[in-house]
């Protein structure tokens, strides 16, 4: 099953082509002012190096934030107009989601069933989600030579919090209440930004390395892959973007930071 997996969520622009779980090619940008005019040729020249078009695409995917609020549009537009001239599948992921199975790439993976997700929502804010390691049989990835990884099996996350908006003080005090006794690896722009913060309160806190911080739409191809084999897919019109925050727009207008 093909897939074309894309996230423009952040600062980076970025499609990937994935075989079920292999990744065939990945290609992206990081210049968040550029992604309404290098999305289309990324794509052009991914479907093109492959020899393809986009109607040999089984299966679509893309990040529906939370994010930047411009962003996260451009990649739910193209992926509904890719499936309506297609008639082909969508699978929506989390932005935290994605960042969550980062962590495969992690040496910390397998130290804790717990991961925690975070995007820096500026002013003190974070976008929060909690994950938990689950195995399933029908997710045997032993055959799957993915060339970015090694031929070990990768974990799969669930959602077992809603995602939402925290401060990130209140964001601490949550976790300390309720998994105080477990180790949870942090990913994210806003576990960097925050870091010394979670150690105080949270002390058994991990770190994943620098460059697994960042959004990727390879992340995003397997989640997809995994939600789909669940059942979790629909037409164009089950994408819809994730906001958790009013626009920065709409918040300066009522006051708000």
């Amino acid at each position: 099953m093909k897939i074309l997996a894309i996230t423009t969520s952040s600062n980076v622009c970025s499609v990937a082509l994935l075989d079920d779980l292999k990744v065939i090619i990945e290609n992206h940008i990081t210049d968040t002012k550029t992604h309404s005019q290098k999305l289309m040729p990324l794509i052009d020249t991914i479907l093109k190096s492959q020899n393809i078009t986009i109607n040999d695409i089984d299966l679509f995917a893309c990040s529906i934030g939370p994010g930047s609020f411009t962003g996260v549009r451009i990649a739910v537009s193209t992926v509904k107009a890719f499936a309506d001239v297609t008639n082909k599948p969508v699978v929506s992921v989390s932005s935290l989601e994605g960042l969550a199975h980062n962590v495969n790439k992690s040496y910390f993976k397998d130290e804790t069933d717990l991961v925690c997700s975070l995007i820096d929502a500026k002013n003190d804010n974070v976008y929060f989600g909690l994950f938990e390691k689950f195995n399933d049989e029908k997710f045997d990835d032993k055959k799957f030579d993915d060339k970015t990884s090694t031929k070990e099996n990768e974990n799969h996350y669930r959602p077992i919090e809603n995602v939402k908006a925290f401060n990130i003080n209140q964001m601490i005090e949550y976790l300390d209440k309720k998994y105080s006794s477990r180790p949870i690896i942090f990913v994210g722009d806003g576990s960097v930004s925050y870091k010394y913060n979670i150690l105080e309160k949270l002390p058994k806190s991990i770190f994943v390395m620098e460059a697994l911080n960042s959004e990727n739409s390879i992340s995003i191809g397997k989640c997809a892959y995994y939600k789909y084999k669940q059942g979790l897919y629909g037409d164009s019109n089950s994408v819809t973007p994730l906001y958790l925050r009013k626009s920065q727009a709409e918040r300066a207008l009522e006051g708000e930071k």
